[in-house]
């Protein structure tokens, strides 16, 4: 096991690994909650939908103010670097092609006294409607429940 390495670093990880089902299988040994899932929209709302519906269906997060919430602003946190900071809840006239990950577990591994926390990760291509015209993008957002 890596030293002190954190809840960010395993969800930017598992976005990028193609190793899927090994790397959930090291890191649920550990109490952890992963989840990798795949979007695709020009309306930001639809794939906040998609990531909120993939966390509720595979209960790492549950239908409560606090755990809801937590999510809510992970997910506003990754699309703020995923979007340089140009977030906005509707048609931003970019196409986005994503994968999501979604990690639930202590803040730090092997540390159970860091909390409870949740990272989202969402890691693809963005840019123009028009194919060729897209790059590489990547957002991290952390929050304790």
């Amino acid at each position: 096991m890596e030293n002190n390495i954190g809840i960010g670093k395993i969800s930017l990880l598992f976005a990028i690994n193609d190793e899927k089902e090994e790397f959930i299988e090291k890191y649920e040994k550990q109490g952890y909650m992963l989840y990798k899932g795949q979007a695709g929209a020009m309306d930001a709302k639809k794939i906040v939908a998609a990531i909120e519906t993939s966390a509720l269906r595979e209960d790492i997060v549950r239908e409560n103010y606090h755990e809801e919430h937590a999510l809510y602003h992970a997910i506003m946190e990754a699309f703020s670097g995923y979007c340089r900071g140009q977030v906005v809840l509707g048609e931003v006239l970019r196409s986005a092609g994503l994968v999501f990950t979604i990690v639930r577990g202590n803040l730090i591994a092997g540390d159970k006294s860091s909390g409870e926390w949740l990272a989202v990760v969402l890691y693809g291509q963005i840019g123009s409607p028009r194919r060729g015209f897209e790059h590489e993008a990547i957002g991290l957002g952390i929050q304790s429940i």
